[in-house]
């Protein structure tokens, strides 16, 4: 039979008891196929279930093959070693004890001597070369990702179930997934915010608050659906707004002749032309055909509002952010940051950065790229103020906010409302309320406490405290802003970023956020002619 994963009415919910998705059906076959919703939607929860790791509420999951995990944030046992993911401890340790001639008849005979090429094979496949005996605390986090995935390919299921894949890689590191994914040829299930990677996918299911939603094709053919889903929507919202607006109509013209009609009988009544038994029976005509007519009138209105409503909820997934901010004034000719001959670190007996020259001039939006320790989050604290040079000479406009992957500019104990106060205090109330519908806290959501917020939500607010008073600052400093955002966050931040016309300093390895915001120069700190102190201009 081929390998296949089938949900059927399948129901999920949180450990706390919290709905998450309702009545999913959906197939899986040997295709790759991206998972994207919002956070906190069930993506990963359902990736569980299949997994058999979570218990569904209710519903079936049949899985015709077998499956292999790769989860988030998962720390490594102290002291594991690369080849304990593999789960081959005992194996290579055979092995290398019949290699030295240690080993009885009896458990030459159980020796794997393709060991140590498969797992340097599925090394290779992500891109990465490491001895199987080194210790995982001595990697980085995107390493060991790396190595995890590794593991599952050595272990050749028939579908890989894979959370987030390509967070906290480096450049290289995305690369070498990504690679590997669009030469697969079993079957995949990727969450992933990650749109370099979702276009390598056969298919995109999309989850959301109304259920799950099949999409052929890779990212870019998802978003022509979904452009042409909007519009659609868009139509049938005026079309149900017009409705409503004609029954709405109908009944006040019913209403106006009912009263004209109701004021002339009680004229003819009070004259006395009309018997008085006549005169009741068409009162009661009159009451029981209009408590009908209006009972007739409240269904329409009720099923024309829950079309708009239905509308209305649909349109809220489907479109994307907008944004309008003021102006930074920030001249084209005027100096942002300038550095000469800096050297940065966090200890004077040990340099990160060294003697780079720097120059950001007017708005410019400038990518800070390198692999995973070559210093990018060392510079943009530097420049930020959080660190002071260790030698070189610096100038940084003011003006400026630095937004960490924790957004920690924002007081967590407070709400969202309160943080753009604390940044904008003079502004009234409808300035502040006006700020924040911007950026999509309308009414009762701008009184969330900042604390409670998702991570993109987070982020959102941030932008919105920031960016959204009457003089937003010249320069941005932004340290891996996509990691751990869904992808609707990430367009939100885009838009954000988009109609910000002030300097921008970027840390990201997302290349197609960076090329949504408008990167104008690259900082490559790989490169030679940096490190040696070159200066960019």
């Amino acid at each position: 039979m081929p390998a296949s994963i089938i949900l059927s009415n399948l129901s999920l919910s949180t450990p706390d008891g919290r709905p998450l998705l309702s009545d999913i059906d959906l197939t899986f076959r040997a295709e790759r196929t991206g998972l994207v919703g919002r956070n906190g939607v069930g993506k990963t929860t359902l990736l569980a279930s299949i997994s058999r790791e979570h218990i569904p509420q209710s519903g079936r999951v049949t899985v015709n093959g077998t499956v292999g995990l790769l989860r988030q944030d998962v720390q490594p046992l102290a002291g594991a070693k690369v080849i304990d993911l593999f789960e081959a401890r005992a194996a290579l340790d055979l092995l290398r004890r019949a290699e030295r001639g240690d080993a009885s008849a009896e458990e030459v005979s159980e020796v794997d001597w393709t060991l140590e090429t498969r797992l340097a094979s599925a090394l290779a496949r992500v891109g990465f070369d490491v001895a199987p005996d080194i210790e995982l605390g001595s990697l980085s986090g995107g390493q060991v990702t790396r190595v995890r995935l590794a593991a599952l390919i050595f272990a050749e299921p028939d579908f890989l179930l894979l959370d987030e894949p390509t967070n906290d890689l480096d450049r290289e590191g995305r690369k070498a997934v990504i690679y590997f994914l669009a030469s697969w040829r079993g079957g995949a299930i990727v969450v992933s915010h990650d749109r370099s990677l979702l276009e390598t996918m056969d298919a995109i299911v999309e989850l959301t608050s109304l259920g799950a939603a099949r999409y052929g094709g890779n990212w870019s053919s998802y978003c022509e659906q979904k452009a042409v889903a909007l519009a659609a929507v868009r139509h049938d919202l005026a079309h149900a707004e017009r409705r409503l607006s004609a029954i709405d109509g109908r009944a006040q013209e019913a209403a106006e002749r009912k009263a004209r009609k109701d004021s002339g009988g009680k004229k003819k009544r009070a004259k006395g032309d009309m018997p008085r038994i006549l005169a009741g029976a068409r009162k009661d005509r009159s009451e029981d055909t209009g408590g009908k007519n209006a009972e007739i009138t409240e269904r329409r209105r009720a099923d024309a509002l829950e079309a708009v409503d239905t509308a209305r909820r649909r349109i809220e997934i489907l479109q994307p952010l907008s944004v309008k901010l003021p102006s930074t004034r920030l001249p084209a000719g005027r100096e942002v940051v300038w550095l000469d001959c800096v050297s940065a670190g966090y200890r004077p007996d040990r340099e990160v950065l060294r003697d780079l020259s720097l120059a950001i001039v007017g708005p410019e939006r400038l990518a800070i790229v390198g692999p995973n320790g070559s210093g990018k989050t060392t510079l943009l604290k530097f420049v930020a103020g959080e660190l002071r040079p260790l030698s070189g000479t610096m100038r940084v406009r003011p003006d400026l906010a630095l937004f960490d992957q924790k957004v920690s500019l924002l007081d967590p104990a407070v709400s969202i409302l309160d943080n753009f106060r604390r940044f904008h205090p003079k502004a009234g109330a409808n300035e502040c309320h006006a700020a924040l519908a911007r950026f999509m806290f309308r009414a009762d959501a701008a009184l969330q406490i900042a604390g409670h917020l998702s991570g993109g939500q987070m982020f959102r607010a941030g932008l919105a405290c920031v960016l959204g008073g009457a003089m937003p600052p010249s320069l941005l400093i932004l340290d891996e802003p996509t990691n751990h955002l869904d992808i609707e966050s990430i367009e939100a931040v885009e838009a954000g970023l988009r109609a910000y016309d002030g300097a921008l300093l970027v840390v990201s390895h997302d290349e197609a956020f960076l090329q949504a915001i408008g990167i104008t120069r690259r900082l490559d700190l790989a490169a030679p002619r940096q490190r040696a102190g070159c200066r960019i201009i």
